[in-house]
C-alpha cells in the first residue's frame, strides 16, 4: 500500500515522501497514529499544493533576507575598547555585543546566528558573518578602536 508520510518515520522515510509499505503496517500503525495518509488522487494533489506553497514561502523569505543583507552590509559597528600601554585589548568583543549594537541600528539579529572566523581581541577592522538564512550570509564590519 502506498502512503504519504506526514512526519519523519524512523527507518521508513522523511516527511512528504511517498513510500510503499504493507497494508497492515500502513493501516494499523502509520495511518492510525496520524503519521501518514493513504496515497490517492486527493492526497496527492494536496501534497503537491503544500509543496508548492512552501516553496513560494521559502522564496519570499530568501528575497526578504537578501534585502536585509544589503542593508546590514552597509553598516559599520564601532567599539571603543580599553587597551594596555602596548596597544593590546583588554578582553574581547562578543557576538552578544555585536547583536546589541545591531539592535540599536534597528536590526533584530540573534547572537546565535553571528559567527566570526576568530575572536575579536585585537584593534582594527574585523569581518563578522551574520547567517540570515541557510542560503543568505551577510558580512558586517566591526571596528575595534
Amino acid at each position: 500500500m502506498k502512503v504519504i508520510l506526514l512526519t519523519d518515520v524512523k527507518k521508513q522515510g522523511k516527511k512528504d515522501q511517498v513510500i510503499d509499505v504493507s497494508d497492515g503496517y500502513a493501516n494499523n500503525f502509520l495511518i492510525n497514529k496520524g503519521l501518514a495518509v493513504p496515497y490517492n488522487e486527493q492526497n496527492r494533489k494536496k501534497l503537491e499544493h503544500d509543496l508548492k506553497t512552501r516553496e513560494e514561502e521559502e522564496d519570499a523569505l530568501i528575497k526578504e533576507c537578501e534585502e536585509k543583507k544589503k542593508k546590514i552590509e552597509k553598516e559599520t559597528i564601532k567599539f571603543k575598547v580599553k587597551t594596555s600601554k602596548d596597544g593590546r585589548m583588554f578582553g574581547t568583543i562578543s557576538n552578544k555585543q555585536i547583536a546589541e549594537e545591531l539592535k540599536k541600528l534597528g536590526y533584530e539579529i540573534d547572537k546565535k546566528i553571528i559567527e566570526s572566523d576568530h575572536t575579536i581581541d585585537s584593534l582594527g577592522t574585523h569581518i563578522v558573518k551574520v547567517n540570515l538564512h541557510k542560503k543568505v550570509v551577510a558580512e558586517v564590519k566591526v571596528i575595534a578602536e
